[in-house]
């Protein structure tokens, strides 16, 4: 695939050898999310979804200070209940986007990820952290709770109690820390951040497109069934993936001690 790069306003995005890179820039304001910044995150997110050269997403944010710092403040001081009900929903809307891909996302985490910015991360598949990240969700020190999906992503990933724990303190947490709860899947020091995010995309690359798809497909909506439902969707995927040209051509390749070459059908 050759590079290539779409203009977006406060979005860098660029695609090159099946990887799209989707920086947050704006590290003026810590790269924070306003309303033109959610837009140009799904429009970029849209693209990679569409475009079937794409593998996997890596998600960062410019400079080397933040990788989503939040909301804009500013933005959010000005705006009354219906309009901080459709800022949320519109997150939520966005962030469901990139969390039902269909292709892996990793969020590289090269600095701040507080309030809208943990939020984001917890929405991707992966996320790997620079050894100098922090996180947390400080929304109640600002009278709000989290709106981008915290209260919910949270628990699910690191429990109830421990989840609660950071929402309701709004305190900010160390990369090591984050790590130790299961905030994140990696630490690694900043200068190895995006060859370690490109290194494990080139790892799920080399599998089946439609058998990762469907894995990503099932662990998401099993979370948010009971197991029986979900074990039900599992075997109802098995038997997709058992029909498809990849699923011969692995199966074939185990076989016959080679590499398979997976073609997505």
């Amino acid at each position: 695939m050759s590079p290539m790069t779409i203009a977006l306003a406060n979005v860098l995005y660029e695609k090159r050898n099946g990887i799209a890179y989707v920086t947050l820039n704006r590290p003026k304001v810590l790269n924070a999310l306003d309303a033109t910044t959610w837009a140009d995150l799904r429009c970029a997110f849209e693209d990679a979804k569409a475009d079937s050269s794409v593998r996997g997403v890596i998600l960062t944010g410019a400079g080397d200070k933040a990788f989503v710092a939040g909301a804009d403040i500013s933005e959010l001081a000005r705006v009354d209940a219906y309009e901080a009900e459709e800022f949320s929903r519109f997150g939520h809307e966005v962030l469901n986007l990139i969390e039902n891909l269909g292709k892996p996302v990793i969020a590289a985490i090269n600095g701040f990820a507080l309030g809208g910015g943990c939020e984001t991360a917890m929405a991707c598949t992966i996320r790997i952290a620079a050894e100098h990240a922090k996180f947390g969700q400080p929304e109640v020190k600002l009278g709000l709770l989290p709106g981008g999906g915290g209260t919910q992503r949270l628990p699910r990933l690191v429990g109830k109690g421990r989840a609660l724990q950071l929402i309701l303190t709004g305190e900010t947490i160390s990369a090591q820390e984050a790590y130790r709860i299961g905030l994140v899947n990696e630490v690694v020091p900043a200068a190895n951040l995006i060859a370690r995010a490109e290194a494990v995309l080139k790892q799920i690359a080399a599998n089946a497109p439609i058998a990762v798809k469907y894995s990503l497909d099932a662990a998401n909506k099993g979370l948010n069934t009971s197991q029986s439902e979900g074990l039900a969707l599992e075997a109802s995927y098995f038997g997709i993936c058992a029909s498809t040209e990849d699923k011969r051509e692995g199966t074939t390749a185990f076989l016959e001690k080679r590499a398979p070459e997976f073609q997505g059908r």
